[in-house]
């Protein structure tokens, strides 16, 4: 059971939390926006960065004429999560009855292209479509933001100016091919565009022309997105003969210190009992793969594939690469999770996680400079913390673990 938190326990908590990790919540809010001088003056300056990357003084001239600083864009840009996102609620809202209809729908209507992706780079038909229905919901919507003016937003800014600079330039290098005019390249607000969301840099080394009309355009042109899509994946290494991964059960008494990132070969995982979804043996195949318990050892239990790691080199979130896969396997014909992720976990502040980081340091289990993201390094610091406490090291936040270190999650 959960550990209980009285509210003398709590007022103990925030009072002893640190003003050093407090400000790390809002050091991103702290950045100046330029002043309407200063962004003119930025315009000028990465236009003459365009020049000397070779687009066209043409389209330099009359595209940054035309972009104006999107303070929605910077709003979008400094707004961090009030609370984590629990894996139930992010698969679920991504994964729904609704998606996996529409994806079969697509799946069939646009057979011929998608079979034609497939044997041109490897990429089965259905994950081509996981990613468009993650992406944009097949289609049904690209973003809004006029993306010369967000990504100027974002070059002008000094968080992230090198990065978002690129980005311009590669935009611009678009707009000079004659992939499509200006006015009409929208897309998210950090420029992120077409049917399958590629950065402006992704758009130039992996988009192709799938319908043979001599342009690469992914607003316009289904062809054109999904064998874009597909020769990127494969760029990456997707594996054509094997899936992204599957659902597995493990044993009782299992050691959830393995679900640490290591890759062991099936054979392995197959010896310690694991088996899939529906207890059936693991094959025998020449296949390395790793373990991983998103919602902790409550939740469902997965083995990656190689082809996990290609998702994650579209996103790298391990949640996105599950969802994926998962949608994949549901427009493919499979049915639900046989062991759902709990909806009852806690989701997560930002000042909870960086409470837990710190507490988590301040005990000898570095987790890494408090940021108040759960990534792998806080993962292995709570790992180590389960393993020192007897507690079942499966490296997830749970209740138990929280009320332990005194990070209070109550309401």
């Amino acid at each position: 059971m959960p550990n209980l938190i009285t509210r003398t326990t709590l007022r103990c908590v925030l009072a002893a939390m640190s003003l050093s990790t407090l400000s790390l919540a809002a050091k991103a809010e702290s950045t100046p926006v330029p002043t309407a001088a200063e962004f003119e003056q930025c315009k000028l300056n990465l236009g003459e960065k365009a020049v000397a990357a070779g687009v066209s003084q043409a389209t330099v001239a009359s595209v940054m004429a035309d972009v104006e600083h999107l303070d929605r864009v910077i709003e979008l840009d400094r707004r961090q999560p009030e609370f984590t996102t629990t894996f139930a609620d992010y698969l679920n809202r991504r994964v729904n009855d609704a998606r996996v209809s529409k994806g079969r729908e697509m799946l069939e209507q646009h057979h011929d292209l998608l079979n034609r992706v497939t044997a041109e780079t490897g990429v089965p038909a259905p994950y081509l479509a996981a990613f468009w229905g993650l992406e944009t919901n097949y289609g049904s919507y690209f973003g809004k933001m006029q993306v010369p003016s967000a990504l100027t937003t974002l070059a002008c800014d000094a968080r992230r100016s090198r990065f978002f600079t690129e980005q311009l330039i590669a935009a611009l290098r678009i707009i000079d091919e004659g992939a499509i005019p200006a006015e009409q390249m929208e897309g998210s607000w950090a420029g992120a565009m077409g049917h399958v969301q590629f950065m402006p840099t992704v758009f130039l080394k992996h988009a192709v022309d799938g319908d043979g009309d001599g342009r690469r355009d992914l607003w316009n042109s289904l062809p054109d997105a999904m064998m874009s899509a597909g020769r990127f994946l494969q760029s990456m290494g997707w594996d054509g003969d094997y899936r992204w991964g599957r659902e597995v059960l493990l044993p009782d008494n299992f050691d959830f210190s393995l679900a640490d990132g290591r890759r062991l070969p099936l054979s392995e995982w197959r010896a310690l009992g694991i088996t899939d979804a529906f207890g059936h043996p693991l094959a025998n195949e020449p296949v390395n793969a790793a373990l991983i318990v998103p919602s902790g050892h409550e939740g469902p239990a997965f083995l990656a594939y190689s082809n996990f790691r290609v998702i994650m080199g579209w996103n790298r979130s391990e949640f996105y690469a599950i969802a994926v896969g998962h949608l994949a396997d549901r427009i493919a014909g499979a049915g639900t999770l046989q062991s759902p992720p709990p909806e009852t976990q806690p989701a997560l502040s930002r000042k909870q996680v960086l409470e837990l980081q710190q507490t988590l340091n301040d005990k000898g289990y570095p987790s890494g400079k408090p940021d108040g993201i759960l990534g792998s390094n806080t993962r292995k610091a709570i790992r180590a913390y389960q393993k020192a406490e007897g507690l079942v090291a499966d490296g997830f936040p749970s209740e138990q673990v929280l009320g332990a270190l005194g990070v209070y999650t109550g309401t």
